[in-house]
């Protein structure tokens, strides 16, 4: 079986994909998408569909780690170029608050 090879700007257009796939996962907690809420830190994509996702939780210990990882398989099944996932839960640089956007931190009311 060959490998696709992807030229920059097709790789660049599969990650902003990736990127707007992602959007659509929503912390249950926050009603916020680990977008905004730069829960995410680096996304990884090879010509041969893997996928590696940097990404991290508001807290060490927060319970919803999983749901978020099933999340995030659920939506990157609808980007075809993507053929394996592997999420990988990062704790450096530790999230926090200057991490969301703009969007995000006027929804929650913070300033």
């Amino acid at each position: 079986m060959t490998q696709e090879q992807y030229t920059t700007e097709q790789v660049d257009d599969i990650k902003n994909r990736i990127l707007q796939a992602l959007e659509m996962v929503i912390d249950p907690e926050l009603g916020i998408d680990i977008i905004n809420l730069g829960l995410v830190y680096e996304i990884r994509f090879a010509d041969d569909g893997k996928t590696e996702i940097d990404m991290t939780l508001t807290t060490m210990g927060c319970p919803l780690a999983d749901l978020l990882t099933d999340q995030i398989y659920d939506v990157l099944r609808d980007v075809p170029e993507v053929t394996e996932i592997d999420v990988k839960l990062v704790w450096s640089p530790a999230w926090s608050v200057e991490k969301m956007s703009r969007y995000a931190r006027i929804a929650l009311g913070i300033r």
